[in-house]
């Protein structure tokens, strides 16, 4: 396949993202009541979701562009001895259930990302999450797989490659960090 030809299918994906701006907007809103009560945002995924997840987290702790409190953020994926020393001594399939448990609140939004919308440790952990009280979102592609019936909420991209989808995770990601550097920052 040519660069032209990926690149066309980036902007057919992008074209199509205006169908997700009512979920984004009340992701907005419920990330914002998130922060103002005291809770923090979760996010997990696999792979690729997985170096999404902590590149937004940091974004919401640190900063975006605009000079702002830090925001409480974690991404599930970092901590190494966590991850293999859970895979190791249970399973993969609950490696963020484990943490889920250990660390959310009833205040805090859960972000589940995972492509197929069928990762069993998201799916676990979205579960666990929402027995512990916490708002869940899933961010997929067009299908939603499993995740669909399980999410509170979705964020469906609408393709099914794996690439494009990713893409559009992180744009959705991007303008919530913009969001929330316009809301809390002062310049709202």
């Amino acid at each position: 396949m040519s660069f032209a030809n990926a690149l066309q299918r980036h902007f057919d994906t992008f074209n199509q993202l205006n169908s997700l701006e009512a979920g984004s907007q009340l992701l907005a809103d419920q990330i914002e009541q998130c922060f103002n009560n005291g809770g923090k945002l979760i996010f997990m995924g696999n792979g690729g979701s997985a170096a999404d997840s902590q590149h937004l987290a940091a974004e919401f702790v640190v900063r975006y562009k605009a000079e702002r409190r830090p925001l409480a953020a974690i991404a599930l994926t970092v901590d190494s001895s966590i991850l293999t020393a859970h895979s190791n001594d249970y399973s993969y399939d609950s490696v963020f259930t484990r943490q889920m448990l250990a660390l959310a609140k009833a205040e805090d939004l859960v972000i589940g990302i995972s492509t197929s919308g069928n990762s069993a440790n998201v799916i676990d952990a979205i579960e666990a999450a929402k027995q512990i009280g916490c708002t869940t979102w899933a961010w997929t592609g067009s299908h939603g797989g499993k995740l669909n019936d399980i999410a509170d909420h979705l964020i469906r991209v609408p393709s099914d490659e794996t690439a494009r989808i990713q893409e559009a995770h992180i744009f959705v990601g991007h303008w919530l960090c913009e969001e929330m550097d316009r809301r809390l920052s002062g310049e709202g």
